[in-house]
């Protein structure tokens, strides 16, 4: 009866507290929303207070046709202008997000002609990804130095440590030297485990609303990439003899062979289909959970602006409010999830295209 008291008196508080002032019907752009949300910026935007946005300025760092600039992306204008772009210092301006070609990108103004200048700016992106890596390190670092203080027969660690004590051995165990064996799991296991913690730690973190979290890190196709484009090197670099002759000359009809080199096409474009599967299913799983669960939010948006009579709206936000919390929820819970299975899935994956490649030539009948 407490907990049912307790769910009421929240249902009441968030009709209470659901937008004051409710305006008569107003054009939403969800699109915005959700790309605003999911799409890389020079700006880490957190929240908007009265019309007004708090976005935190990251130092954008452009080489034009002056030299090499170092400037915070404040002091680009807020809203474009009539050309669609957003005007900023050194004959720079930010490019709109619905242009064919460098959307959302820097670009500088040349003798009339806006051209796309050398940018090795600190995007949102790349600070979650330093973020992330900062927090990665700190949680492989505390163990590892646990272990290098005590001995095998010491007692097990507690807390933090021995969580990720457990955490570490557990995907070593049961993902990497049960995918490879014992032999091969242990040289691999550097490259699998950061695998691993590196997808999972950047899953949860973009779950989180609201900074150093929020950042839609493994749904950009080039964090991914370079993910799968490491663990093809790794697997067609550390190849066997025998890998490689099974892919240019397999045990089959010699009539699939010559005169066309059927199978060994198949077998070769294969090479290339197991990274990309790889890449593409972490990105578009990660993708589409983020923009799921800001299509719950937005619906809060929608329907306090369905209406021109502001009763309606107010009766029909508030009423959806908790139904869009409600699945806002589940869809974090869900999330929390397919974080860990995504991770578990691309190393798990990883560590089996790794170990077909080290296949070794059958001995030769007596």
């Amino acid at each position: 009866m407490k907990d049912v008291k307790h769910l009421l008196l929240l249902l009441l508080t968030m009709f209470l507290l659901a937008p004051a002032a409710v305006s008569a019907k107003e054009d939403i752009d969800v699109k915005e929303i959700l790309w605003g949300h999911i799409k890389d910026s020079y700006g880490w935007h957190v929240t908007t207070i009265n019309d007004h946005p708090v976005v935190i300025d990251l130092p954008c760092i452009i080489k034009t046709q002056d030299g090499w600039k170092i400037f915070s992306s404040g002091q680009f204008e807020e809203t474009a202008g009539k050309d669609g772009l957003r005007h900023g210092p050194y004959n720079l301006a930010i490019n709109n997000g619905d242009a064919k070609t460098n959307p959302n990108k820097i670009l500088e103004n040349v003798n009339g002609q806006w051209i796309r200048p050398l940018d090795l700016s600190i995007t949102k992106t790349v600070c979650v990804l330093f973020i992330n890596a900062i927090l990665l390190l700190i949680c492989v670092l505390v163990p590892a130095r646990w272990c290098k203080k005590h001995k095998v027969d010491d007692p097990a660690p507690k807390g933090f440590t021995g969580l990720m004590h457990m955490f570490i051995m557990s995907v070593y165990n049961d993902i990497v030297v049960a995918c490879m064996g014992p032999k091969d799991g242990p040289k691999y296991a550097p490259w699998l485990l950061t695998c691993f913690f590196f997808i999972f730690l950047s899953n949860i973190m973009g779950i989180m609303p609201f900074p150093p979290g929020g950042g839609n890190l493994t749904g950009n196709i080039a964090c991914t990439f370079f993910l799968g484009v490491t663990t093809f090197l790794i697997t067609n670099f550390t190849g066997t003899k025998a890998y490689w002759k099974d892919i240019l000359w397999p045990h089959v009809p010699m009539w699939l062979k010559v005169p066309v080199p059927l199978m060994p096409f198949i077998e070769l474009f294969g090479i290339f289909t197991k990274p990309l599967a790889l890449i593409i299913r972490l990105f578009a799983n990660m993708l589409a959970g983020h923009a799921i669960a800001l299509s719950f939010a937005a619906i809060i948006f929608i329907m306090f602006n369905i209406s021109e009579n502001v009763v309606v709206n107010y009766a029909a936000g508030s009423g959806m409010t908790v139904v869009s919390v409600a699945m806002s929820m589940f869809m974090m819970l869900l999330e929390f999830l397919v974080s860990y299975i995504q991770a578990m899935v691309f190393t798990m994956l990883s560590a089996i295209f790794i170990s077909l490649a080290h296949v070794h030539a059958e001995p030769a009948e007596a």
